[in-house]
């Protein structure tokens, strides 16, 4: 899809359609009633009415009156001022855009300067829009043949109409800002939404080495080179699988050499039947999507690299295969991680914990001043969360107040979980170091004290993205499948720093 950016009236705007987002109000706003004169009143008779209430989810398409240089105008709501400005702006976009490409209308304009979206520049709401609507284009489909030529066209242009002719030039950083981040998720939807017979542990590495460049270096530890390091935790889970496990070290150079970098880990279980604790059959093909951490992390770095961000970043995959076979562990193994600790395996679907110990470990080697892990860890993160938000953990208040905000701003909710050490006596073993899961009480917290024992900076935070990770139904913007959760809320605290 083409994206332009274009200085006009509102009235004069020439396009098959035009869409107009409005907030939730009895009354139309100042800006949009001298518009509001070309259709004889109409807007503010369907605000009055309430046959259009501008509650977020409200669409309504009109034809426009004899001489009018748009075709279409659609209206759709931007919902309450209480929902941050980022996400109102994002979710409209998703929606205009979705409900013209039901109708088969590929082209259309959008207004961005007069909408009520306090505190959002100009820079800003071109970014999300036009990330919004890249997004909406997205699809997976690379694996289907005669049903893929009869589908839908997709969505052709969107022109963005700014104010002024000065306002072009001005917002082209927030074009380029959007058009980066939507391609970060949509890297990290494609990794997630591939089938398993074909990503393997080799397969994230490939797409890890796509992205060196020269601001962007990769190296790639493989079998021997991991059991040289004394990586048991990570050999461990990927000894059930035939396809041997990697290590991915992404370092990333924005700014000097000597500036520690903020650390991304991870999780990269390519796919995860549980091992010899067999998970059940019912919606096993979803396990896939176990390297939604991983993903996120790789769509951060192609977006920061395009970004040009001024930061230090180093990446760490750990990328294994969870599989129950002659040569699997057993519940009972007691492993020895990297770090020396040993841990008892009591639960061997349990697994990303262990290959994500190895992985901290390794990362503190390149003393990073922040670690953040992202993992689709923990089930009880699911129940405890639903999927409308991830979990946040860890002993940094300041760090996770910045994570709580970024995530607040992109649309990407966390919410904070205790880590009081109350909750590591759960994992306390008798025969080993520590045991890999502390029962069914506090399953998300007690996982994350399990990484805890692994970190030794006091930056560090936890991020369970097990019920955001998949999108089970559909909607605007996120189609049925991998939603790319993690890059949008990481790039936006990298922005911030």
């Amino acid at each position: 899809m083409k994206i332009d950016l274009r200085h006009s009236a509102l009235e004069a705007v020439a396009t098959p359609c035009l869409i107009l987002p409005l907030a939730e109000a009895k009354t139309l706003p100042a800006p949009f009633k001298p518009f509001d004169k070309l259709l004889d009143g109409r807007l503010a008779a369907l605000l009055s009415s309430k046959e259009f209430s501008g509650k977020a989810g409200d669409t309504l398409l009109l034809h426009a009156p004899a001489g009018s240089p748009w075709q279409r105008l659609l209206l759709v709501g931007l919902g309450g001022s209480k929902q941050p400005a980022r996400e109102r702006l994002r979710q409209a976009t998703s929606l205009a855009l979705s409900s013209l490409k039901g109708r088969r209308i590929l082209r259309a304009a959008l207004p961005l300067d007069a909408l009520p979206l306090k505190g959002l520049s100009l820079a800003d709401r071109v970014a999300v829009a036009a990330e919004a609507a890249e997004l909406c284009t997205y699809r997976f489909d690379r694996y289907r043949t005669t049903q893929k030529k009869d589908s839908a066209k997709a969505f052709e242009k969107l022109t963005l109409i700014l104010p002024h002719a000065k306002d072009v030039s001005a917002a082209k950083p927030g074009l380029d800002q959007g058009l980066a981040i939507a391609a970060g998720v949509a890297l990290a939807r494609d990794l997630v939404n591939e089938p398993g017979n074909i990503k393997s542990p080799e397969f994230l590495a490939a797409a890890a080495r796509n992205l060196a460049c020269d601001a962007v270096r990769c190296t790639v530890l493989e079998e021997k080179a991991l059991q040289q390091e004394g990586m048991g935790a990570l050999l461990g889970v990927a000894q059930g699988s035939v396809r041997p496990p990697r290590l991915i070290v992404l370092q990333y150079q924005g700014t000097h050499e000597e500036v520690r970098p903020i650390a991304l880990v991870g999780k990269g279980v390519v796919f995860d039947a549980g091992g010899i604790s067999l998970k059940p059959a019912e919606k096993m093909d979803e396990m896939k999507m176990d390297m939604g951490g991983a993903a996120a992390v790789l769509g951060t770095f192609l977006a920061a690299s395009r970004l040009k961000l001024p930061i230090n970043l180093l990446g760490v995959i750990p990328a294994v295969e969870n599989l129950p076979s002659g040569n699997a562990i057993r519940p009972g193994d007691i492993l020895t991680s990297l770090s020396g600790k040993t841990i008892e395996v009591l639960n061997t679907d349990a697994e990303g914990r262990l290959i994500l110990a190895d992985a901290l470990c390794y990362a503190q080697r390149y003393n990073p001043r922040v670690i953040i892990d992202v993992a689709t860890l923990t089930g009880a993160c699911i129940i405890a969360l639903g999927h409308h938000a991830s979990a946040v953990l860890g002993h940094h208040d300041g760090l996770i107040r910045q994570l709580i905000k970024a995530g607040e701003q992109c649309g990407e909710r966390l919410w904070q979980l205790p880590l009081w050490d109350d909750y590591a006596q759960q994992i306390n073993s008798e025969v080993a170091d520590i045991k890999n899961i502390g029962g069914r009480p506090a399953g998300t917290v007690t996982a994350a004290a399990f990484l805890q024992k692994f970190v030794e900076i006091d930056a560090w935070a936890h991020i369970d993205i097990a019920g955001t990770a998949w999108e089970e139904k559909g909607k605007p913007g996120t189609p049925k499948g991998g939603t790319g959760v993690g890059v949008r809320l990481l790039v936006q605290y990298l922005l911030g720093l």
